[in-house]
């Protein structure tokens, strides 16, 4: 991989229930004065780390696009705030982290200049500081992000989990039933949907493992805010919602998702419809992550809608 043109970290001011200093670690790829309006990349989760964005790095080295990463706080090389888990609504809010990414933007200076692309809870929060119109946004990208987390469950158990075998639907129901998610069999039986619906790839990448490898060692934002997998939803992000603002969103926005996205169609429909400025594509091969499911595909056709 290319080597990043700056690393650091950015103070934030997250408030006195943080009860210490905290900071957003950082990684810039390409030069920020190039005149080529950066990217700024936002992982998903809540509570996972850039490393499974990384192949986004591709946005600079082949189409000469500066990419921001970034982790947000609670995980990877940011702040941890373990002693936070459960204060879902107090301390971990959508507001927490759209507080931290203008922070970041004016640190970088870009807060006048910059598109987003935000991968799944990444572009649920992009859609939602989009929809505020901040003056020095340019493009948005919303990939594989549903627009309202009811419709998102009700495509998991009507449409997806249906359909896996029936052991494994049966090993779900129960732990769920007897909140024995931190089980074994659960766990065994999550991964068998997210093979399905996650990422297709038969050999996942370093840097996805390398995301799902920080969020077992602190589970804190991820739990507290979403819940035990990505289909039993807990948290209060299970109430989660841009149907009423999505048409709020002024700048040229392109959706993605794919054929197989625990993201599916009826949950990304509302942005389609509401957005003035929309363009949609579905990867025909791809599940939840087609920035390495069809890795080539996604990079140009972000690429070309970014230098549009």
């Amino acid at each position: 991989m290319t080597t990043p043109t700056l690393t650091g970290t950015v103070s934030f001011d997250a408030g006195p229930a943080a009860g210490k200093p905290c900071e957003t670690w950082y990684q810039v790829y390409g030069d920020l004065k190039s005149g080529t309006t950066p990217v700024v990349a936002i992982h998903g989760g809540p509570g996972s780390t850039h490393h499974y964005l990384l192949s986004m790095v591709d946005l600079a080295v082949t189409y000469a696009i500066p990419v921001v990463f970034y982790d947000q706080l609670g995980n990877g090389n940011s702040t941890h705030l373990a002693e936070k888990s459960g204060d879902a609504g107090s301390f971990w809010t959508e507001q927490l982290f759209l507080d931290e990414l203008d922070n970041l933007l004016r640190h970088l200076g870009i807060q006048d200049n910059y598109s987003l692309i935000g991968q799944s809870w990444g572009g649920m929060l992009a859609s939602r500081h989009a929809s505020k119109q901040p003056k020095g946004l340019k493009r948005l990208v919303v990939s594989d992000s549903p627009a309202d987390m009811q419709l998102f469950m009700k495509v998991a158990n009507e449409e997806l989990i249906p359909k896996l075998p029936q052991d494994v639907q049966d090993a779900l129901i129960k732990n769920e039933k007897a909140g024995t998610t931190d089980s074994q069999e659960y766990q065994e039986a999550m991964i068998a949907f997210y093979k399905r619906h996650l990422c297709r790839l038969d050999t996942w990448p370093a840097e996805v493992n390398q995301s799902f490898e920080w969020m077992e060692k602190d589970h804190t934002v991820y739990h507290t805010m979403n819940g035990p997998s990505e289909f039993y939803i807990t948290g209060p992000l299970k109430d989660w919602s841009m149907i009423e603002d999505a048409g709020k969103i002024a700048v040229p926005t392109l959706l993605l998702n794919g054929a197989y996205d625990e993201a599916g169609d009826l949950s990304v429909m509302p942005f389609f419809k509401a957005v003035p400025k929309v363009k949609w594509f579905t990867f025909a091969e791809s599940s939840h992550m087609p920035h390495w499911e069809e890795r080539e595909k996604y990079m140009r056709l972000v690429a070309n809608f970014l230098t549009a």
